[in-house]
């Protein structure tokens, strides 16, 4: 079937002095009526329902052996409220992991075991850059990096004494540990950092029993990634252990 602009008759209007129009000029007012038929309400509306139809479908899930539910487009996903058992977690964590750097920086002055310093470097590293991490994570959430107030060591924010992370060495056992040389401080270093990575286990482990923490994605996605990379270091000190 034609199209209706082909069924149109032009006939070149005079202007104002009595002369006829140029082909060229009846070719742009043909043109023009061509574009304005394009552009009707009903094209307009076939654009829309394309573009409507285009649109990515929201599907939610259903229960075990049941069938999914389509949800309107418009449907947008509710952002988990912050748990302050997930602020704990950060806070504790990254006086956890001070204690952690602190005993590998004793490695290149308390033994030449060149399996030691490797190890040690690398938990030095990796913990280290989590700190940061942490210390990035609560600042853009309006949270101090410390459960400390300044100049108050081992003090709780409201002014009691606070209990140490789980696995952390006591003052004792850095006193020891600081003193051991060669082959003794291996053995407290690999035994004290067993204990220490036990406790954040515990520690990541408490996170995700807590009703409504850990559903902050960074802070599961950290929780998750330290889990699995403590206890692959666990075993591997295991090992050293068992080869002395």
């Amino acid at each position: 079937m034609s199209h209706p602009i082909n069924k149109l008759i032009f006939v070149p209007p005079a202007d104002k002095r009595g002369c006829r129009l140029t082909p060229r000029l009846v070719s742009v007012f043909a043109a023009c009526i061509t574009l304005s038929l394009c552009r009707s309400p009903t094209s307009s509306a076939i654009t829309l329902q394309d573009t409507q139809l285009n649109r990515p479908a929201v599907v939610q899930p259903g229960a075990p052996g049941m069938p999914s539910k389509r949800l309107p487009p418009s449907t947008t996903g509710a952002v988990p409220q912050r748990s302050p058992a997930d602020i704990a977690f950060m806070q504790g964590m990254i006086m956890h992991h001070n204690q952690a750097v602190e005993m590998t920086d004793l490695i290149s002055s308390h033994t030449e075991n060149k399996d030691i310093r490797r190890l040690g470097a690398r938990i030095g590293l990796s913990q280290s850059d989590e700190i940061k991490f942490m210390q990035r994570w609560l600042l853009a959430r309006g949270e101090p990096d410390s459960m400390t107030m300044p100049g108050m060591a081992d003090m709780g924010r409201d002014g009691r004494s606070m209990q140490r992370m789980p696995g952390m060495l006591t003052p004792e056992q850095m006193s020891v540990l600081r003193r051991a040389k060669g082959s003794e401080f291996d053995r407290l270093f690999l035994t004290g950092m067993i204990q220490h990575h036990n406790g954040a286990l515990a520690m990541v482990e408490e996170l995700f029993d807590t009703a409504g923490a850990g559903q902050d994605a960074d802070l599961f996605d950290f929780a998750t990634d330290a889990d699995n990379t403590q206890r692959a270091e666990i075993a591997i000190m295991q090992d050293m252990l068992k080869g002395k």
